[in-house]
């Protein structure tokens, strides 16, 4: 996968990618999607594939917080408030908690509206926005927006053809 680096690429990417992801997800019955089998995002942790979709909300709702701070002129903490770059998988496990009291439904919907957000974000904005200049350090807005949508959601994707080949293949062995 080619990075993007103007707005129709980016648009293209986000929409490839989350189109994968919804297939993959739409394969997962919602009664498995609460077991913590798969690994987690940080070393040692398992997670659910909610837990996996808090982590996608989590992010696509950061980096709509991140550019509603720089648009009022507001300081951004850079990754979270409270979070270090090198502390990701300790924001990881605060996506999963911040998102566990929704039931799978309402998180696929959250997901669906962050990213439908992101998306009339980018149409708002033009190549000289999005990758014309630094954003945050040598990143540029659109870079970051990728970022924390096609690539996590391509990640993601692959996380549950994993889980879901190690599954069938844990399940035929017993």
């Amino acid at each position: 996968m080619a990075v993007p680096t103007s707005k129709g690429e980016l648009l293209q990417a986000i929409e490839r990618e989350y189109d994968k992801l919804k297939r993959e997800l739409g394969q997962i019955p919602f009664a498995r999607w609460r077991e913590r089998t798969m690994e987690g995002h940080a070393s040692g942790t398992s997670m659910s594939v909610h837990d996996l979709v808090a982590y996608l909300v989590g992010w696509n709702e950061l980096v709509l917080k991140w550019h509603a701070r720089k648009v009022a002129g507001e300081p951004v903490d850079f990754p979270e408030t409270g979070y270090k770059w090198n502390e990701l998988g300790r924001l990881a496990q605060k996506f999963y908690r911040d998102y566990e009291a929704l039931d799978d439904e309402e998180l696929l919907e959250r997901l669906d509206t962050a990213k439908a957000r992101i998306i009339d974000l980018i149409e708002q904005a033009d190549d000289e926005t999005l990758y014309g200049r630094p954003w945050y350090e040598k990143w540029t807005e659109g870079r970051m927006i990728q970022f924390n949508t096609s690539s996590p959601y391509a990640n993601a994707c692959g996380r549950l053809r994993r889980w879901r080949k190690n599954d069938c293949t844990a399940s035929a062995a017993t």
